[in-house]
């Protein structure tokens, strides 16, 4: 009997695997479809296929997925994914590639605000060199054609204050850089182009508090942005440039260590020293952009680290003027200051503690729960504010649940979406959520305009006096 001869075209076009592969180093035949990137995602309900099923889909070629789904464009690269990936994919990596892709195929954006938002940031930092929010907010707006939408939260960030009407500027300078006096012993201050703007409370609560500590901060002068989210969305060698030419002004100024207070900071300069240090066209990208052999000698830290490295729990105990006593505080490190391991060296990325110890420290409790590093919707906050909503409000719930009197961040993009846009939840109660420096700054007895509790959307105050924080004194 003859054996029955298959009909039909069995082939599997291996062209965007070989894409991927070429682009990123990524072999995406090492998937089999555990679902761990799937079943981790926290934006997995807003998705028309799931992180696996494009995995599957440039597995087998099926372009009309991979490239026409809307999942890639909504990819918060959170790295939850990859960092519990048993085959150390970098999945947001294979995200972000689809998009571009598209586009140089030609197809429209599945999330048009989304590349809207690239476009515009990216923009701005050609122009000023730094991101300028204000600017960045009204081009959105514009060409979005929702002139209406979020009206409200900014007229409360307008009247805070928290949107400067001029842009600040950066610069890349060929210049040969001196050494600054004292660079040696002090710590370079990366603020990021959030801190001189909507989170303007971090930087005063951040410089004070490193002064009170005898911690001396120096900011180098024209610094650029680090390309945030739309650089390694839109262009993977400006997100390697950009890091290493604020990394290349450090190093000449006479630093050896430089804090990031701002996590997306933090994120991009580690994962562009990460790459220039494993992958040869990156590192000639970045000797490209900075003009000389960068010698990579400069130790990049969020500055919890900082403070806890340079100072120590038990030394800050010593220097608390107002216990925390009786304040609940539930620590969220979100998704950039631990993830993913291999580049941010934590040793607890799923389940960090280095917060909560310095919480500890100032007298205060902190809560025990499993949301620390979940994704708060990050930079979707102007393009998907419904997702931001959604992935921000269950952390709030959590953190009430759990027992927590006010949340404590690290980060300008989850302060914007726990605290900002808490008003829009409905919630029916109100959680106060602090930079974990504006508190640092009350223990230690700072002057209370040093902790800038009036830049808070949500006013934390009645909370901090009925809990005996804020007393006479302050």
């Amino acid at each position: 009997m003859n054996e029955p001869q298959p009909t039909g075209d069995m082939s599997i076009n291996t062209h965007l695997a070989r894409r991927v592969q070429q682009e990123l180093g990524q072999n995406v035949y090492l998937c089999y479809q555990c679902v761990r990137c799937t079943s981790g995602c926290p934006v997995s309900d807003f998705f028309d296929w799931q992180p696996n099923q494009i995995m599957r889909a440039v597995q087998l070629g099926q372009d009309d997925i991979a490239l026409h789904a809307q999942t890639p464009w909504l990819c918060a690269a959170c790295q939850t994914c990859n960092t519990r990936c048993p085959q150390g994919l970098d999945i947001p990596a294979i995200m972000e590639f689809l998009t571009r892709e598209s586009r140089v195929q030609g197809i429209e954006p599945q999330v048009p605000e989304v590349n809207i938002f690239n476009e515009a940031f990216m923009r701005e930092i050609r122009l000023w060199g730094r991101a300028y929010e204000l600017g960045l907010m009204a081009e959105m707006k514009l060409r979005t054609r929702d002139l209406t939408g979020d009206m409200d939260l900014g007229i409360r960030m307008l009247r805070k204050r928290k949107l400067p009407l001029l842009p600040g500027t950066g610069h890349k300078s060929r210049r040969k850089i001196e050494p600054l006096p004292g660079a040696a012993s002090a710590v370079a201050y990366y603020p990021g182009c959030s801190l001189h703007s909507t989170a303007r409370e971090f930087d005063v609560s951040t410089r004070a508090v490193c002064e009170a500590l005898d911690i001396a901060l120096i900011e180098p002068r024209g610094w650029v942005c680090c390309g945030s989210s739309a650089a390694h969305r839109a262009d993977p060698d400006t997100a390697v440039s950009l890091p290493t030419t604020n990394l290349a002004l450090i190093e000449q100024s006479g630093f050896t260590e430089v804090t990031m207070p701002c996590a997306a900071c933090f994120s991009r300069h580690k994962a562009a020293q990460h790459a220039i240090r494993h992958d040869d066209h990156a590192r000639e990208v970045a000797n490209r952009a900075v003009g000389y052999p960068y010698r990579d000698t400069v130790q990049v830290n969020t500055l919890i680290q900082t403070i806890l490295q340079r100072v120590g729990s038990a030394r800050i105990a010593e220097k608390v003027q107002h216990p925390l006593t009786g304040l609940r505080i539930a620590c969220y490190y979100g998704c950039l200051l631990t993830r993913p391991p291999e580049v941010t060296q934590a040793p607890h990325p799923e389940y960090p503690v280095d917060m909560d110890a310095i919480m500890t420290a100032l007298g205060a409790t902190t809560v025990d729960w499993s949301y620390k590093t979940t994704c708060c919707g990050a930079a979707h906050s102007l393009t998907r504010p419904d997702i931001v909503l959604k992935l921000s409000g269950d952390l709030i719930h959590h953190a009430r649940d759990a027992g927590a009197d006010v949340i404590a961040v690290a980060c300008p993009l989850c302060h914007m979406n726990l605290d900002a846009r808490q008003f829009q939840m409905g919630l029916a109660e109100a959680t106060p959520v602090l930079y974990f420096t504006q508190l640092m700054a009350l223990a230690l007895g700072l002057p209370v305009k040093k902790a800038a509790l009036d830049k808070n959307l949500v006013d934390p105050r009645p909370l901090l006096r009925d809990k005996g924080v804020l007393d006479l004194y302050h």
